[in-house]
């Protein structure tokens, strides 16, 4: 692949997210003990989150986290837009381009650092197998996690039995590899049988995963079995595996509820992690997640929210003041203001619930409704609804359906699904504010799908492009 490594960065797990690592190892080599692996562990956790990698920066960050809701229909181009995600929001992207190149290598190289921390581990399960279970069972879940946030931009088909292709599913550390792209149904396959294994591995471990967290437990900080429950949830609704997703988000559900209304505003100041499954850790020093959106140091609003969407938003709704502000007369994204500094002004860093208890009612609900169980799909709805103190409804059939989508689109906002979500459920988009040339993508334009880097097809000489690029 069009990707190297020079060598993986770790450190002890001491409070382990919360620090930059500072040792490097060459992966040319095995590791010698079971803790070496623990180390590379941290380092594939480093490799998410770090400024400029897979969650952070403009490098390649903000395709996981702005674009998907710029691509869509939530935001238009604001007073102090410099051009930041206008190929995004142009669906003009081309093989050659920064934007789909960076998005590619810093995923697939978070996905190589999860590989090396299980790269041999398997000498160790006969004298430490619990130890080896929490190590490779959340790299495996990692891995997973990665793969199909790839998946989501480069699949033109999300179906479970779809021929069309998908992304390399890449199991090994080998940087001289050149996979060929599978078919949707054989990554699927892959991508479950890593969330099987991994999920059986943390149901046995040699100590609880979120206690390694110097809050004991409370950050959410690891994947652990519920985050592989709540993978699976998200995993089966694309695929269209209705049973299945209301299988394991059920699961998430009945474990970990959604927060109560005092509570929910808490979780966007990092103050509490109520509902919360797992929670990207950030701190000072690295990129802010929603800043191609709106930066709070100077109040420089790159893109500015819909009206249609910010209407959403009706009576007492607690997202309307949990997820807005108004800053000098501007509507603003304030999900990701985060904490106060002593000046009382937002510092902009704040961790990314990459999975929260909420999108588990919903995937749900979606999937009931899609069932024609009205009834079961209108409770889920309604409890959300209720929780944060919206309206609830009476809806049933095909309104039914566009109230979840609807609600999907409120609750989940800058979240990572918006594009997604329209895009697996094969809608055109339709912008009606401040969109010029880029109103309407219709079902079949290739901008529902990045193209293959050219990096990557020069280098790799059985990797197929994208239709239309």
């Amino acid at each position: 692949m069009a990707l190297f490594l020079s060598g993986l960065l770790f450190a002890s797990c001491k409070k382990a997210v919360d620090l930059d690592p500072s040792h490097t190892i060459n992966g040319d080599n095995f590791f010698k003990t079971v803790d070496e692996y623990d180390f590379a562990l941290t380092g594939a956790y480093r490799n998410i989150r770090a400024a400029n990698s897979l969650y952070a920066g403009v490098n390649g960050g903000s395709v996981w986290l702005a674009a998907v809701d710029i691509a869509a229909d939530n935001f238009y181009g604001g007073p102090n837009n410099l051009g930041n995600l206008n190929t995004a929001f142009r669906w003009n992207y081309t093989a050659d381009g920064a934007v789909p190149r960076n998005a590619w290598n810093n995923a697939y190289l978070a996905i190589q650092s999860a590989n090396l921390a299980m790269r041999g581990i398997e000498r160790f399960t006969a004298t430490e197998p619990l130890k080896v279970n929490r190590i490779a069972g959340q790299a495996r879940t990692l891995r997973a996690h990665l793969h199909f946030e790839l998946f989501r931009w480069w699949a033109t088909e999300y179906d479970r039995n779809s021929t069309a292709l998908a992304v390399p599913y890449v199991e090994v550390f080998d940087i001289e590899q050149m996979p060929a792209r599978p078919t949707v149904k054989q990554f699927y396959d892959k991508m479950e049988a890593d969330l099987k294994t991994a999920r059986e591995m943390l149901s046995n471990t040699d100590r609880p995963i979120q206690s390694m967290t110097s809050t004991a437990g409370t950050e959410r900080a690891y994947v652990d079995r519920l985050v592989v429950d709540a993978l699976l949830a998200r995993m089966y609704l694309y695929a269209n595996e209705l049973d299945s997703a209301i299988k394991y988000s059920s699961i998430v559900i009945n474990e970990r509820p959604l927060a109560a209304p005092a509570e929910f505003p808490l979780i966007w100041e990092d103050a509490s992690t109520a509902e919360v499954i797992w929670s990207i850790k950030y701190q000072a020093g690295n990129a802010a997640l929603a800043r191609e959106i709106y930066q709070p140091a100077g109040d420089q609003i790159s893109w500015s929210p819909v009206n249609a969407l910010l209407n959403l938003y009706t009576g007492d709704d607690l997202r309307a003041e949990a997820y807005w502000r108004n800053r000098n007369g501007n509507i603003v994204l304030g999900k990701y203001f985060a904490k106060s500094t002593a000046a009382g002004n937002p510092d902009g860093v704040v961790d990314f619930k990459a999975y929260r208890t909420a999108e588990m009612y919903l995937i749900r609900a979606e999937a009931y409704a899609r069932k024609d169980m009205d009834t079961e799909g209108l409770d889920d709805l309604n409890t959300l609804r209720a929780a944060r103190l919206a309206n609830i409804g009476s809806e049933t059939g095909a309104a039914l359906e566009t109230a979840i989508q609807t609600e999907r689109r409120k609750e989940l906002v800058v979240e990572g699904h918006r594009f997604f979500d329209l895009k697996r459920t094969v809608r055109t988009i339709t912008r009606t504010q401040e969109c010029a040339s880029w109103c309407s993508l219709a079902m079949n334009n290739r901008g529902w799908a990045f193209p293959i880097p050219q990096t990557e097809i020069l280098a790799n000489r059985n990797m197929e492009q994208n239709p239309g690029y």
